[in-house]
């Protein structure tokens, strides 16, 4: 993508249609980006969603089969979820509801173990489990029918900013005026990149391995995760019908090991790691589909809106912030995004546009603290626990028995999980 240009009129390409007006462009056509332009739309925004994959609805997941991309959702999240008047539709056969959670520590010790209860917390749940497909399906049934919202297949080649928002040049000739841009196009943001916002980026030398597991136990609704000397992280999430999700955080070199692996082999490491433990919890594990794997990083961008003297853009999802997954946390995160913009959005002033810069520093300000208290402590304990130092394992295990035998300090990590959300 070419440079941005700023405070400039737009030069329209030769024999193309005129520039279409709207309120607001969503670009990028993941849940963060779907979820964001339904509820911009609902707002009662003009609103235009481009992607290059926005030609056919996704379909919804059917029978025994199950889809690679699983996340953890947040009860912050599924407030959002039902505020957009979607979480009633999704298939909820097909989410497993989480009400505890169990961490062990890598010294297979009693106490070095964290316990984490809905019960506890006066909760109905921790958090649900289920497929991607199954929100982003239904997500796209709302879009259908909310008649403020259009949606195109294609891709933006070119973005200019002026004194009163956006043009987008998009890549079949056509261009698009928008008072604000939002940007949910993924890590590798082009949007990012062309207004020249930097980013700081570590690359945790791990990739995740994720693979769907029929387990013989009960799993009784608990999501388990284990800590394992050398800094392998391997988590199993629950799912309906006695399943489990698995992400394992390894080395690239054991990751693409173990993508290869037959039963056989997986069987003999279920049963080495974790001194067997993932087996007395879940019993024999039979393979329900592809183990898939994909490198693992930190990135968090310099601002959260652009350009810095003039801006007209957001950032949202991925295309700010990246996390490591042994939290759980990134839909999540991203999601918190849409749900901030949207209440500053729907409160905010009759005569502020919704490109305002109030309204945008406003959002930037409220996301920043958030985001980076959770990036901290996701690093520092994939890094705690990458370590072989004496003092720091012994530290780091009885860490988790101390957390574990605090019922305030408890709950609180529980309400920061839960990301609430005021949509009043």
């Amino acid at each position: 993508m070419s440079e941005v240009h700023q405070n400039m009129p737009a030069q329209l390409p030769k024999n193309t249609s005129p520039v279409r007006a709207v309120d607001v462009v969503v670009v990028g056509a993941g849940i963060v980006g779907k979820a964001c332009a339904l509820g911009l739309a609902q707002l009662g925004l003009q609103t235009i969603q481009i992607a290059p994959d926005l030609s056919e609805t996704v379909p919804a997941p059917q029978g025994n089969e199950w889809g690679q991309r699983i996340y953890a959702f947040s009860p912050g999240t599924q407030k959002l979820l039902a505020h957009l008047q979607v979480w009633d539709a999704i298939e909820h056969n097909r989410m497993q509801a989480v009400r505890d959670m169990r961490i062990f520590g890598d010294r297979a010790e009693q106490h070095d173990q964290l316990h984490l209860s809905a019960f506890e917390a006066g909760v109905p749940q921790l958090a649900w489990i289920g497929e991607s497909n199954v929100i982003e399906h239904t997500l796209d049934q709302a879009a259908r029918f909310q008649n403020k919202l259009e949606r195109i297949t294609d891709a933006v080649e070119h973005i200019e900013v002026n004194a009163t928002g956006t043009i987008l040049h998009l890549k079949n000739g056509s261009v698009i005026q928008a008072q604000l841009v939002i940007a949910a196009d993924g890590a590798n943001s082009p949007i990012r990149s062309e207004l020249g916002i930097s980013i700081q980026e570590e690359s945790y030398s791990q990739n995740a391995v994720v693979a769907n597991w029929i387990c013989t136990h009960a799993h009784l609704e608990t999501a388990y995760q284990w800590f394992l000397p050398g800094g392998d992280i391997v988590a199993m999430l629950p799912l309906p019908n006695k399943q489990v999700s698995m992400v394992w955080s390894t080395s690239p070199e054991n990751a693409a090991a173990l993508v290869k692996l037959d039963p056989a082999g997986w069987a003999q490491q279920f049963s080495s790691i974790a001194n067997g433990a993932i087996g007395e919890q879940l019993g024999a594990l039979t393979l329900n589909s592809t183990p898939a794997t994909f490198p693992l990083r930190k990135i968090r961008a310099s601002r959260f809106i652009g350009p810095e003297a003039n801006p007209k853009v957001v950032l949202i999802g991925d295309a700010v912030h990246v996390i490591h997954p042994l939290a759980g946390q990134g839909l999540n995160l991203g999601l918190r995004d849409v749900a901030t913009l949207l209440n500053i959005l729907g409160k905010r002033e009759s005569f502020r546009l919704p490109n305002d810069q109030v309204l945008l520093r406003r959002y930037e300000r409220q996301r920043q603290g958030d985001t980076s208290a959770l990036l901290w402590v996701t690093d520092k304990l994939k890094k705690l626990f990458s370590t072989n130092s004496g003092p720091e394992k012994q530290l780091r295990n009885w860490g988790l028995g101390m957390v574990n035998r605090s019922h305030f300090i408890k709950r609180r990590l529980i309400e920061r999980a839960l990301g609430d959300i005021d949509f009043e």
